[in-house]
């Protein structure tokens, strides 16, 4: 690896010795480095991005929606926050159906504001870090004040739901200048959510819930029919929690705790660290049908169990246990697809990295759900709530049923692999179900098979169950992955159907290797808009 300490590398692969940062728009990722290059750690960096994105990928993130880390610090403590809004405190008379959009949809508060709030804390607790608000949240207020260009993505995905913009009247408002859709490359500004920001920056984060702020925010929620209160924002608050772990090839990967599925993603890399993948060629039909396969048996054990365990029992240590994984191996079968019939999950967000010079590393996920969250803004704000309370389920016997103050199942997870306490790589991923079906592909290609960041995030990729486009219970794979493979999988019983190399279906992904001997490395998805930089 080049060591590029006084310039920036702009090529898909950034590599350096004094620290690197990715997320999917170049715009942020490009924020997030001018944060180091001023001294700044990883964790000013991460919020830095992350306030970016929530300007330049309105469609995958906001204000209005929830976030998650995982922080290691430079002495070896690594910890984990889980932004999860939760459900209001008053009993919900329930409706008959929990619609994707609109008022109904919006029945948890937001928590990324909070996740950013307490990682800084902990960036100066822990990291050595320095920055305030108005330093970290400036070139965000800049980009919603003087516009940004509108990216291929956003354009995308407002193309995607121009039939259901009567559901999203926010959408309209904000992001459809004279009720049309921008062309690729138009500027696009955002005077108020730019107020909302600064608000941010000069009161502090907990003005979102108990200030000026989170009192225009409370009005504009019960304007727009949410049954959220002034008090519900008032008790929000990211959690502060040790991270589950499993040991891979010698080392430990670390997830959230639940009601995210980070544990899905722990049992997925726990049953095929049982298989010796270095006898098994990567993108072959043996390679996709064993992955598909271990996916399969942890999401039966995910839908049977995942939700808040403030309300039910997660038997998540059983789960990851050496027996029970064990005992999921033994049930793939080399020849034969296990029969799927079970729902798909929806849902749009953005990953970000950022590892600096002091030996700080950061793995971040934010989201508001669908793509455009909710649809609705709150009031003056400039902020699009997302539909996060959607995910709850109305049968009162289900684990993730909606009840007061509860929090949904989150298929976030961002992820960290560690080598005798040392982090080693940062990964995560946009997909909600597709999530822990791309890091399987994306960590098996890094750790067993030694690919660097760019190759691993750039080969073929899988995704079991319904999309957004396609409502079949199939195999979708993208179709360079080539005849040969589609023919051995539909001959042992998957259900194949071809997406188109690069899909934008198949997620939006970043990583980052931390080699001790020769600094760092790091990519974003080709199939986004964003990108990877090195000091």
């Amino acid at each position: 690896m080049v060591a590029m300490s006084s310039s920036i590398t702009s090529s898909a692969l950034a590599h350096s010795q004094e620290g690197v940062v990715t997320s999917p728009h170049t715009l942020a990722t490009e924020a997030g480095l001018e944060t180091l290059r001023k001294g700044g750690n990883a964790v000013e960096a991460a919020i830095t991005m992350g306030a970016c994105l929530a300007v330049s990928c309105p469609h995958f993130t906001g204000l209005g929606g929830d976030a998650f880390m995982i922080i290691a610090d430079a002495n070896g403590g690594v910890q984990t926050l889980s932004g999860i809004g939760q459900a209001p405190q008053a009993r919900l008379k329930l409706p008959v159906g929990l619609p994707a959009r609109g008022p109904g949809s919006m029945l948890t508060t937001a928590a990324t504001v909070d996740t950013w709030g307490q990682a800084h804390e902990i960036s100066r607790q822990s990291c050595g870090g320095k920055m305030g608000w108005k330093a970290l949240l400036e070139p965000a207020i800049r980009l919603a004040k003087e516009g940004f260009p509108v990216t291929p993505s956003q354009r995308f995905w407002l193309d995607f739901r121009r039939d259901d913009m009567a559901m999203m009247p926010g959408v309209r408002e904000h992001f459809m200048p004279d009720g049309r859709i921008p062309r690729e490359g138009e500027l696009l500004r955002q005077p108020q959510l730019a107020a909302s920001l600064q608000s941010i920056a000069t009161h502090g984060y907990r003005d979102f819930y108990e200030g000026q702020l989170g009192a225009k925010i409370a009005a504009g929620l019960a304007a727009a029919g949410s049954p959220l209160t002034g008090a519900d924002l008032a008790a929000t608050r990211a959690r502060i929690e040790q991270p589950l772990s499993v040991t891979y090839r010698g080392g430990e990967l670390l997830a959230h705790r639940p009601p995210t599925q980070g544990m899905t993603t722990l049992e997925i890399m726990g049953i095929l660290e049982r298989f010796d993948l270095s006898m098994i060629k990567e993108g072959s039909a043996d390679y996709y049908h064993l992955l598909v396969e271990a996916i399969k048996r942890a999401f039966l054990d995910r839908n049977q169990y995942l939700a808040d365990p403030d309300f039910t029992s997660v038997p998540f240590e059983r789960l990851l246990s050496p027996a029970h994984l064990e005992a999921e191996a033994a049930k793939v079968e080399a020849g034969k697809a296990l029969d799927w019939p079970f729902a798909y999950q929806h849902g749009d967000t953005v990953y970000l990295a950022a590892a600096d010079r002091f030996g700080n590393a950061v793995s971040m996920l934010q989201t508001v759900y669908y793509d455009w969250g909710s649809g609705i803004s709150v009031g003056d704000t400039g902020i699009l709530w997302h539909n996060r309370g959607a995910a709850f389920s109305l049968d009162p016997a289900h684990p993730n049923a909606l009840a007061p103050g509860k929090r949904p199942f989150h298929t976030l997870n961002p992820g960290m692999y560690r080598i005798d306490g040392k982090p080693r790589l940062l990964y995560g991923t946009q997909g909600a179900d597709g999530q822990p079906q791309t890091l399987a592909a994306v960590l098996t290609r890094l750790i067993d098979y030694g690919m660097d960041p760019l190759s691993a995030l750039k080969a073929p990729r899988f995704l079991l169950g319904r999309t957004f486009s396609d409502g079949r219970d199939t195999l979708k794979l993208e179709q360079n992955a080539g005849e040969s493979v589609f023919a051995e999988l539909t001959r042992r019983g998957h259900q194949v159907s071809p997406l188109p190399a690069q899909s934008a279906l198949a997620g939006h992904s970043g990583a980052v290797v931390i080699d001790p001997a020769n600094g760092y490395s790091a990519a974003h998805d080709p199939r986004s808009d964003g990108i990877a930089l090195g000091l």
